[in-house]
C-alpha cells in the first residue's frame, strides 16, 4: 500500500507501520515522487502549497485523505466518494486553546501597547490606564467541540463564566443553540471564536453580531477568518467600543495597508495559532494511528461527514 505524507520528519513519527506499507514524501504538486495513481492513503501539507484540485485528479486509486489540520473547509465537497476524508481534530487542541488565553490576556492587559512602548523605549507608567483583566469575566464560546472544551478547561484558573455554543442545543450539557446567540451576547465580556467554517458559520459575526456585544467586549477569533464580517468588524473596532484578537482574517493573508492594521485595538498574528514545535508529532502519531486502522480493516476515526 503506497502512502504519501507532507514531511519527511513524518516518517519516523507515524510509527511502526504494517508490512507492505511504502510511505513516500510527496511536499507540493510540482515534485510528485512516483505515479500518483497508485496511491491509496494521502497526508497533505498544512499549507496552501497542495489544494484538494491540486493532486486529487490523479489521485485514481485513492482511499484515505487524512489532514494534519483541524479545519476541513477546503476539501469538503472537493474529495469525492467514496474517498474517506478525515480531519486533526484534537491535534491542535492544545495549542490552539494556548493561543486563544495568550492573546485574551495579552489583548485585555493591553501587551500590544506596551510593546510599541518598549520598540519607542519608552519607560512611562503614567500615560496608561489600569487595564481589564481576564479573571472573573463572562466568556463565550462559540464552538463546542474539542478545541472549545480545551479552552474551557484552560480558563477554569480565571474564575470566569463560560457560556458554550454549537450549532444545535445540547442542553444535557449546557450547550446553547447558534439560534440563542441574540440573548447571549448583550452578556459576553469575551467571545472565543472556534467553529469551522461551514455555509452555516459564514459571515456568523455581522454587524448585528457585534452591535450586541457590550462596551468593551472583547472577539476573539481562532477559527476561519470569513466566519467574521471583516466590514462590520472595522467599522466596530474603528468606533473605539469593542477590541478583537485576530489569529486569522478575511483576506488571507492581510494585505498591507488593510484598516485593520491601523487599528490600536485590534491584535493580530498570522494563522500560526496552531504552529508549535510539539504539532507534527501529534499530527503524525494520529497519521499512524489511522493507517494502521486502514491497514486492519477498521474504522477510522475523526471522518468529515455531510453538513460537517
Amino acid at each position: 500500500m503506497k502512502v504519501w505524507i507532507a514531511h519527511e520528519k513524518g516518517r519516523e513519527l507515524l510509527g511502526e507501520l504494517p508490512a507492505g506499507v511504502e510511505v513516500e514524501v510527496c511536499e507540493d504538486a510540482a515534485t510528485l515522487p512516483s505515479d500518483p495513481a497508485d496511491v491509496k492513503f494521502w497526508v497533505p501539507p498544512f499549507s496552501a502549497k497542495v489544494q484538494a484540485s491540486d493532486l486529487l485528479p490523479q489521485l485514481t486509486g485513492l482511499e484515505v485523505v487524512q489532514l494534519l489540520s483541524a479545519g476541513a473547509d477546503n476539501w469538503v465537497g472537493r474529495v469525492p466518494s467514496p474517498v474517506q476524508l478525515c480531519d486533526a481534530r484534537g491535534v491542535h487542541d492544545a495549542s490552539v486553546s494556548e493561543w486563544v488565553l495568550g492573546a485574551a490576556i495579552g489583548s485585555l492587559r493591553q501587551f500590544p501597547a506596551f510593546a510599541r512602548a518598549q520598540e519607542r523605549q519608552e519607560w512611562t507608567p503614567g500615560a496608561f490606564t489600569p487595564t481589564p483583566e481576564l479573571t472573573g469575566k463572562r466568556v463565550l464560546i462559540v464552538g463546542a467541540g474539542s478545541i472549545g472544551r480545551a479552552i474551557e478547561q484552560r480558563l477554569a484558573p480565571f474564575e470566569v463564566t463560560v457560556t458554550r455554543v454549537a450549532r444545535t442545543a445540547r442542553p444535557e450539557h449546557d450547550v446553547h443553540a447558534v439560534d440563542e446567540l441574540p440573548v447571549l451576547l448583550p452578556y459576553a465580556e469575551v467571545v472565543v471564536l472556534v467553529v469551522p467554517l461551514t455555509e452555516q458559520t459564514r459571515g456568523l459575526v455581522d454587524a448585528s453580531f457585534l452591535a450586541a456585544l457590550p462596551d468593551g467586549a472583547l472577539v476573539v477569533n481562532a477559527a476561519r477568518g470569513p466566519v467574521v464580517d471583516t466590514d462590520a468588524l472595522v467599522t466596530e473596532l474603528a468606533s473605539g467600543r469593542i477590541s478583537a484578537a485576530l489569529d486569522v482574517t478575511d483576506p488571507e493573508p492581510l494585505p498591507a495597508g488593510h484598516p485593520l492594521w491601523q487599528l490600536p485595538n485590534v491584535f493580530i498574528t498570522p494563522h500560526t495559532g496552531g504552529a508549535v514545535l510539539g504539532l507534527l508529532p501529534r499530527a503524525y502519531g494520529l497519521a499512524g494511528a489511522q493507517l494502521r486502522r486502514f491497514a486492519a480493516g477498521e474504522t477510522l476515526v475523526n471522518r468529515v461527514v455531510d453538513g460537517y
